[in-house]
């Protein structure tokens, strides 16, 4: 993250390529452009976007070629720059003018390429080149280590102190989007004061709870055999007016991710590559590893058929939609007894 440093420190290069799944550092990274690199009442003017999916690169380097209107530097962002990846793109894009511009690109302009894309085509002359002159910066997901060293560090930002334990509470109750967290790390500092701690109680009480957190805390209590408060979890959800249907589909959702990674574990990945083969966090990949030794494969396969069921007599019955899922939950319980 060298180059997000640089950014912060308004040091700005001529090229940059922002590339990766963690959208709140590139977020992050264009946000120090925006508000360090072009300045002044007309900066609107000389910030420019272009998408490569819709014109080809000709347009965007004319436009870094153009000089900036009443200012010292202008920004264009480009999109979607497949051109770096494997991936075919509809857009026929002229790369050799691309490479003239890269070695020698204009001295007003800061060109911003900037893409959702995990992986860069390494082989591809373009992308040595890009990897050459370009400021880099790989937007990678942190591994759960890493979140946890995120959190404090971030708590640091904002003047305050955290520990691994209120760190794990955090995660548990926010969830696993940065600027989710962000958010809630600057809540909690402001709340606490300059130079104080943000304690598992603060974050218990304080942290805004996400439909999403709250259903996997309730599947966790299931499948750890703590029925009563997976149903205080559940009435609580009820009585903020979330729907059942809507309830269902995200167990249902956790489930199946528990019975893939059960899958991938047997077949020897490691908690990175399910990450990465499933494109969800690897600390949701830990977690649904722990439950899946709660089930057998025959189980998890049970499980899911029933919450299929449950879904068709929610959109079929007359049964009220609320006793539909108690009663799997309870299905549920009764199988794992039976284990």
């Amino acid at each position: 993250m060298d180059v997000l440093k640089e950014l912060k420190s308004g040091r700005f290069r001529s090229l940059y390529l922002l590339y990766g799944p963690e959208q709140y550092f590139i977020e992050e990274a264009r946000q120090s452009l925006l508000k360090g690199a072009v300045g002044g009442e007309d900066a609107d003017l000389n910030i420019v976007t272009f998408d490569m999916t819709e014109v080809p690169i000709d347009a965007a380097i004319e436009e870094a070629e153009t000089l900036p209107f009443l200012g010292e530097k202008k920004l264009v962002f480009v999109q979607n720059p497949l051109f770096f990846t494997a991936e075919k793109t509809k857009v026929e894009h002229d790369l050799k003018k691309l490479e003239q511009y890269l070695n020698d690109p204009a001295p007003f302009t800061i060109l911003v390429f900037q893409g959702r894309f995990e992986k860069l085509d390494e082989r591809k002359k373009i992308t040595k080149l890009i990897k050459k002159q370009a400021g880099i910066l790989e937007a990678k997901r942190p591994a759960e280590r890493e979140l946890t060293g995120w959190i404090k560090s971030k708590a640091a930002e904002e003047g305050a102190v955290i520990g691994e334990a209120a760190a794990a509470q955090l995660l548990a109750i926010a969830g696993f989007h940065l600027s989710v967290l962000a958010m809630e790390i600057a809540k909690l500092a402001l709340h606490v004061g300059e130079g104080n701690e943000i304690t598992i109680e603060h974050v218990t009480d304080l942290t805004s709870r996400t439909l999403e957190s709250d259903i996997f805390r309730l599947v966790d209590r299931i499948v750890t055999g703590h029925l009563q408060e997976a149903l205080r979890i559940y009435y609580d959800l009820i009585r903020l007016n979330e729907e059942p249907l809507k309830i269902l589909a995200i167990v249902a959702g956790q489930f199946r991710l528990i019975y893939q990674v059960k899958e991938l574990v047997k077949k020897g990945y490691g908690q990175q590559q399910i990450a990465g083969q499933l494109k969800v966090h690897p600390f949701r990949v830990k977690i649904a590893g722990n439950q899946a030794r709660s089930f057998s494969e025959k189980q998890l396969a049970a499980a899911i058929q029933m919450l299929a069921e449950c879904d068709y007599e929610m959109k079929s019955s007359g049964m009220e939609k609320k006793m539909i899922i108690e009663l799997f939950f309870f299905r549920l319980q009764t199988m794992m007894k039976a284990k």
